[in-house]
């Protein structure tokens, strides 16, 4: 019996791995957080399926799941959004289930920054203007942020950032950063990215607050910082150049 956890994307419901569909398909039973999982997800379970919205849980209660599972010799399907290394409280359920002997795997799946970037249309890495991407997120309801990683700490760097789980301090996020990027940098906000509510607001750090008070967006977006957004006059990578030997 082995726990898979897996990576069920941004919302759409295709924008999962084969993988990823396949062990859904064959464990009986399925754990998913309600809340941002789709919900035609679940089609893909068996027959008899036992399906367990995570939404109102606890860890303790989440990881009792699993080990009962294992107790009855059942594959469990845990399904997390987005990818599950990044911001899916993985990490403590693993460690829990270390302690009580029940093997699992990971099978990675499509990020939010991802989705947004391709709702974008942007790539995020551009020749000689940006080649580095950052995923953060700020101080809220959630764990404290560690003392290094605060956002003017960040924004040193003038990297792209993408900020997660900070929409609804929108106004803070613009303040700590416009010392450092400016008022005139490309900021995007993405909520919903790949499912058919999805919500795109793009405009200057100066306008960016305003534009996500006025579209009413208070979670389930990040936030996108940085000059590649706009950049147009950059040179070609070195990747497909005629000049390189191949």
């Amino acid at each position: 019996m082995t726990v898979h956890f897996i990576g069920a994307g941004p919302g759409a419901a295709d924008l999962i791995t084969v993988r990823g569909r396949d062990l859904i398909a064959a464990s009986p039973v399925c754990l998913y957080a309600g809340s941002l999982v789709p919900a035609a997800l679940l089609d893909a379970c068996p027959r008899g399926a036992r399906k367990v919205d995570t939404a109102r849980l606890t860890l303790d209660e989440i990881v009792a799941e699993m080990i009962a599972a294992h107790g009855a010799g059942q594959d469990v399907a845990r399904l997390h959004s987005g990818d599950p290394s990044v911001f899916s409280a993985m990490a403590e359920q693993m460690r829990r289930l270390d302690a009580a002997g029940v093997p699992y795997d990971v099978t990675p799946g499509v990020p939010a920054f991802a989705a947004a970037a391709a709702t974008l249309r942007r790539e995020l890495t551009v020749p000689g203007v940006g080649q580095t991407v950052i995923l953060t997120r700020v101080t809220g309801q959630a764990t404290p942020m560690p003392p290094t990683e605060d956002l003017a700490t960040l924004a040193a760097s003038r990297a792209l950032l993408v900020i997660h789980l900070a929409v609804h301090r929108i106004e803070d996020v613009v303040a700590a950063l416009t010392p450092f990027y400016g008022s005139d940098c490309p900021a995007a906000v993405v909520a919903y990215a790949s499912r058919p509510d999805e919500v795109v607001l793009r405009g200057p750090l100066a306008t960016i607050a305003a534009q996500v008070a006025a579209a009413g967006v208070e979670r389930t977006a990040v936030i996108v910082v940085g000059r590649t957004l706009s950049a147009t006059e950059f040179p070609d990578s070195h990747l497909y150049s005629a000049a390189r030997t191949r």
